[in-house]
């Protein structure tokens, strides 16, 4: 074998090592570079009989607005840079938030108008500098391993990751069924069925990508307009078995005010539950 033959094998070798060491590398994020979208902007009119002097989010917990204890707990996994989606009674949200909160960077998407779940989305857009981005309704929590969801997403090599929860009815919820691979394969949203299904947490991972297949409309649902017809183009799901927190209904805020009070009822598994790998 020549000088040539050897350094040819040498290169091959080295190659091959390096495909072998990138398998088994731990996938890395930095949450500080990921922006995290926060849906705030919705009328809360099923809560108005309990509060009607602030917006849904702005609900006191203990003494402190159920969006501080949200911001909190994305931020304690280093997340810093949030971007509030605002439209009715907004400026109690900008008021209380003016000059941020703690180490963390707050900035507002004012909607002129009520745009829907989608809509606000797509009026941040300017805003949002990350590619994946976090984003998150602002009258639920559900406190999964945020870290492992990234992972997830990463892993999967996702257009669309959103964070799924068991419950015995998807009356308020969304519905969503899964393939072998846990890729979305329906998504139903709000319907009246007693059985055992997977429920929308209200928690996604997005690729800028997804702003190409966003209706024209300004104003739109995630839920109702773009999820249904993203399917089948990687969108998965990410089952986590920590409890869904919502303050939507007087009686769920009730029995949210005395989950997070007592420390609520959080249950580990996300990455058991889960399949990191791609199909």
């Amino acid at each position: 074998m020549c000088l040539f033959d050897l350094k040819v094998w040498e290169v091959r070798l080295f190659s091959m090592n390096q495909i072998v060491k990138k398998q088994h590398m731990p996938l890395v994020f930095n949450p500080k570079e990921i922006d995290v979208v926060i849906l705030c902007g919705g009328w809360g009119k099923r809560l108005r009989s309990v509060i009607n002097t602030r917006p849904k989010s702005m609900a006191e917990i203990d003494g402190r607005p159920f969006l501080d204890i949200l911001i909190d707990y994305v931020a304690s996994y280093g997340f810093r840079r949030f971007i509030l989606c605002i439209g009715y009674m907004g400026n109690v949200i900008k008021q209380h938030y003016q000059k941020g909160r703690g180490s963390s960077i707050i900035l507002f998407s004012e909607e002129g108008e009520l745009l829907g779940t989608g809509g606000a989305i797509k009026n941040a857009e300017s805003l949002i500098q990350s590619n994946p981005f976090l984003v998150m309704n602002g009258d639920s929590m559900c406190k999964l391993n945020l870290g492992s969801f990234i992972d997830f997403h990463l892993e999967k090599e996702a257009l669309l990751s959103v964070v799924l929860v068991r419950s015995k009815t998807a009356r308020d919820y969304g519905s969503v069924t899964l393939d072998d691979f846990q890729r979305i394969t329906s998504y139903n949203e709000k319907i009246a069925d007693g059985s055992n299904n997977l429920i929308n947490a209200g928690i996604y991972l997005m690729q800028k990508a997804i702003f190409s297949h966003m209706p024209a409309q300004n104003r739109f649902s995630l839920e109702y307009d773009l999820f249904p017809r993203i399917i089948g183009n990687r969108c998965y799901g990410f089952l986590t078995e920590s409890e869904l927190i919502d303050i939507g209904t007087p009686e769920r805020y009730e029995k949210a005010k005395s989950m997070i009070t007592t420390g609520g009822q959080i249950r580990k598994g996300d990455r058991n539950a889960n399949k990191f790998r791609r199909p």
